[in-house]
């Protein structure tokens, strides 16, 4: 079986459409490297970036686009929605055959130590890379951003794992790690007051005891005048995507609000999908084969 690892970095540009090709293109010109899919947002001025590839192979790409967006996004400059700390916010290898989740993780150890030594950006390990316990969730290592970073990393306990211990001029510091599959699910709401998104994100977040395999935040688009709950499901086998959206559209029936859309950004798993196809069309006796392109691709 061959070696395949997907990476999804995340970058702190939405924006601006040149600098986004540049950063793709980077990983477009690694050889042994596919694009699967990348997707901007303006509000949370982000793209999230999907290719696979061989471990070394990938690992690479991932340098390449660092170095990239290191060179063309200033966080000094930067404003969006979305948390992050910086220009490259966070680099997750997940593994898809052939390999381990420790392959991942060394991966992750050596793409970290060259991203502190040849770019000087400082690297925080997160997930099954982390090398602290209080750094495996991703929200902790965020924990004040980028502005409050700048201080932070200056104290022992916000030390870096690798780099220097001083946010880089323009790229601030990157986050990298090694993970299982995640889906990316953000529900928009029929209200221009972000208080109530906010509430509903606290109410479902596993933080906060709600669905354990759910993370979540309230967020303005400010280009729509609404809100919207921005979620992380990091196991949809164990939390599926229609079960959190009920919950979503009941919490916002509470305020007098309504659902008026729900997105996926990158890539799902198909199974996901025909999971709250099922739900909601109330199939019975419903197995994935009958998915037609299931079948074709032998499933």
């Amino acid at each position: 079986m061959a070696k395949l690892v997907e990476c999804v970095p995340n970058f702190s540009e939405g924006q601006r459409q040149k600098v986004v090709e540049a950063i793709v293109d980077a990983a477009r010109q690694t050889p042994g490297v596919k694009v699967l899919d990348y997707s901007s947002d303006p509000s949370h001025n982000r793209t999230v970036l999907t290719f696979v590839g061989e471990p070394q192979a990938v690992k690479a790409a991932a340098f390449a686009c660092c170095s990239k967006a290191a060179g063309l996004i200033d966080m000094e400059k930067h404003k969006g929605g979305h948390p992050r700390i910086g220009a490259t916010d966070v680099i997750p290898f997940i593994p898809v055959s052939g390999v381990t989740m420790e392959e991942c993780v060394a991966l992750a150890h050596e793409l970290g130590a060259e991203i502190g030594e040849r770019l000087s950006i400082p690297v925080y390990f997160y997930e099954a890379a982390a090398k602290r316990p209080e750094m495996k969730s991703l929200p902790n290592v965020r924990k004040g951003e980028y502005e409050g970073l700048k201080e932070a990393i200056k104290t022992p306990e916000r030390a870096p794992d690798e780099g220097p211990s001083v946010m880089h001029k323009s790229a601030g510091a990157t986050v990298v790690g090694a993970r299982p599959f995640l889906i990316a699910y953000n529900i928009n709401l029929s209200t221009s007051d972000v208080s109530i998104a906010k509430a509903i994100a606290q109410t479902i977040r596993a933080a906060k005891g709600g669905f354990v395999n759910c993370r979540a935040i309230g967020l303005m688009l400010e280009d729509r005048n609404i809100a919207q709950v921005s979620i992380n499901m990091t196991d949809y086998t164990q939390t599926p995507l229609h079960r959190v959206f009920e919950t979503v559209k009941s919490e916002a029936a509470r305020y007098g609000v309504n659902v008026v859309g729900s997105e996926v950004i990158g890539l799902t798993p198909m199974q996901a999908l025909i999971d709250a196809a099922d739900f909601y069309l109330r199939l019975e006796g419903f197995k994935r084969e009958q998915v037609l392109e299931a079948r074709l691709l032998g499933e």
